[in-house]
């Protein structure tokens, strides 16, 4: 008899994200590319409109990244050499970088232990006569506390920019994320609830704010591209149609056409793809409530997150992470305090006690809109798995 050739079954690697698109995005990319005007345009004007709307804000300003958005918020709100902004050390890089670009200090605020937003008791404890802004972050898409932090913003006469980079579509006491804070920033990075491949966005209810985000993103040039195009078309100052003036030092962070083409087909999409991500978050907590050496995530009342992220807590965090891994299963890490990279470990100081605590137990698992249950399953048995090993003292 002749040896049978079985096929070995592939495991394909779980990962952590992934971006949630169709033939509709397609289509909607191609519209713009046979239109022949890519850049910034229409459609980006177009998103803008819908985005304000979706949030409840009276202007959206298009950028090309998060980091962007932040940028430009400090600079509008007068951010200078020398003054404080205040943020969490438990987020992305770029809320660091913005500041201290414009010769501003970071100024590093402990968490609550529930939510890992900024916690407003240290954030009154941190002001000085040097603090300018607070930036709360809405970790892993749950809304920081913003009343109090408003509240403790408007008695130090301090400016509030919200980074809702994980944030997009959550509500805080019933209002739309974007809508709150006089200034918010979104990401649409490829790993996000709304995604456009990279892009940023930055909403608020200042119309003299925005305006002055417009000509920034785009050098400091008082018309665009687009609408000096539109001039000629409309046969309006036929002779001056092509100038324009530079009033500011500006820079180049507008989006352009084909981010804001993908953005809008998103929009539509993002609140049935955030309920699918409240599903498996849901069904990720009522699996895994029964592990006692876990710590789950948990959403307050007054919130409505975006579950962008799920994040566990164990004290065996990084032996788990191999073992996923070994399961081929990603997972990561949300974030490494900033104050410990490298670059800032001699420019800033940080008193962060449960930050410090709580980041050395980070696990963010797997969690996406098209995540099937019997991959969630996956997960699921092997953080059972690993818990026999823990049981049987076989992972210390």
């Amino acid at each position: 008899m002749k040896a049978r050739n079985k096929k070995r079954q592939t495991i394909e690697t779980l990962p952590i994200f992934k971006p949630v698109m169709d033939d509709q995005e397609i289509e909607a990319v191609s519209g713009v590319v046979k239109s022949g005007w890519i850049g910034l345009g229409p459609k980006t004007a177009e998103f803008e409109t819908l985005f304000a709307r979706y949030v409840g804000a009276k202007q959206a300003v298009g950028l090309n990244s998060a980091t962007a958005a932040l940028h430009l918020s400090l600079i509008v709100l007068g951010v200078d050499q020398g003054d404080e902004v205040l943020m969490p050390a438990l987020t992305f890089v770029s809320a660091a970088h913005v500041a201290m670009w414009l010769g501003a200090k970071p100024v590093f605020v402990d968490i609550d232990e529930e939510t890992l937003c900024i916690d407003p008791a240290d954030l009154a404890r941190k002001i000085t006569k040097k603090s300018k802004v607070i930036m709360p972050v809405d970790y892993g898409g749950h809304p920081a506390d913003l009343d109090a932090i408003l509240a403790i913003a408007k008695n130090h006469n301090l400016k509030v920019v919200e980074d809702a980079s994980h944030a997009a579509g959550a509500t805080y006491k019933g209002r739309v994320i974007g809508s709150v804070a006089e200034l918010t920033c979104f990401s649409f990075h490829a790993v996000k609830n709304l995604a456009t491949g990279d892009g940023g966005m930055v909403t608020t209810n200042d119309k003299k704010l925005a305006e002055i985000i417009r000509r920034l993103r785009w050098l400091g040039i008082d018309k665009d591209t687009w609408k000096r195009e539109t001039v000629i078309k409309n046969k309006s100052y036929r002779n001056y149609g092509w100038f324009y003036d530079v009033s500011d030092l500006g820079y180049k962070y507008h989006m352009n056409d084909i981010m804001a083409a993908i953005g809008v087909i998103q929009l539509k999409k993002l609140a049935q793809n955030n309920l699918k991500r409240r599903w498996l978050y849901d069904r990720y907590n009522r699996e895994l409530k029964k592990f006692s050496w876990l710590i789950l995530p948990k959403v307050k009342e007054w919130a409505e997150s975006a579950y962008h992220l799920y994040v566990i807590r164990t004290a065996y965090r990084d032996k788990l992470n191999l073992f996923l891994k070994r399961k081929k299963i990603a997972s990561g890490v949300h974030y490494v305090p900033i104050h410990h990279f490298s670059f800032y470990r001699n420019k800033v100081t940080a008193n962060v006690p449960k930050t410090e605590k709580i980041w050395k137990t980070l696990l963010t698992l797997p969690l996406y809109p098209t995540l099937s249950f019997a991959d969630q399953d996956r997960v699921i048995d092997s953080l059972e798995e690993f818990g026999r090993l823990i049981t049987k003292k076989k992972i210390k």
